[in-house]
């Protein structure tokens, strides 16, 4: 899933693309307000975590002007502001939630997990093919019973070809996705990452999940 931080310190934006990253999500970081609603327009988001004290454009103007272009994804407010009335303001103005800083990473994560399981419909939580699971909350993945042992770049790679199952992904597109990158025909990434996922998600098994498609790139299905 894809998340935008909206954040002006460097510590805390170094400190939470990190721990997200890790986490299994695909991060955008704007420093400003300007900037976060420019990139809400370009692409498409999961969940925005916004400051309230940022240069230029503030928090909570950001999100009414989200709310005004008709942007609906969740947002979650990250801020020193602590008083009653600033929660309220936050939670009136459209916020799914409001953490104050100092935080604990976990609870951060915690919170962002109940909100996108929300916003997200039921049958979306857990994608089934064949005998693979995956469940995209709780960034798990097993295939007859037998969990899958899967860094985070590796399932999300895993969970957008299981949300697109029997569509031909190009390497392109995945690199978009997954590492929100342009893609360099001279980098292997994708194939590296392909690979490893077959290891544990294909080799064991007789029937086979993954298929490339020459000259498009990968799709995952079930052809038994």
């Amino acid at each position: 899933m894809k998340l935008l931080l909206v954040e002006d310190d460097q510590n805390t934006i170094l400190y939470l693309q990190k721990g997200l990253t890790e986490s299994g999500f695909v991060v955008d970081v704007a420093e400003g307000g300007e900037n976060a609603l420019n990139l809400a327009d370009a692409r498409q988001y999961d969940l925005v975590i916004l400051d309230v004290m940022l240069p230029g454009r503030d928090g909570w103007s950001v999100l009414r002007e989200l709310r005004v272009r008709g942007k609906q994804m969740p947002v979650l407010f990250l801020t020193a502001r602590d008083t009653v009335e600033d929660r309220v303001k936050g939670l009136e103005l459209g916020a799914d939630d409001y953490l104050v800083k100092p935080f604990a990473f976990s609870e951060l994560l915690a919170r962002i997990r109940t909100i996108l399981r929300r916003s997200t419909k039921p049958q979306q939580d857990l994608l089934r093919v064949s005998d693979l699971e995956v469940d995209l909350v709780r960034h798990r993945a097993t295939r007859s019973g037998q969990r899958l042992e899967l860094r985070p770049k590796e399932f999300a790679l895993l969970a957008l070809l299981a949300r697109r199952t029997g569509e031909v992904l190009s390497r392109t597109f995945i690199a978009e996705q997954v590492w929100d990158m342009n893609f360099d025909s001279d980098s292997n990434v994708v194939d590296v990452h392909v690979r490893r996922l077959r290891k544990q998600l294909d080799d064991p098994f007789d029937r086979k999940l993954i298929h490339t498609v020459w000259g498009a790139g990968y799709v995952l299905e079930d052809r038994g």
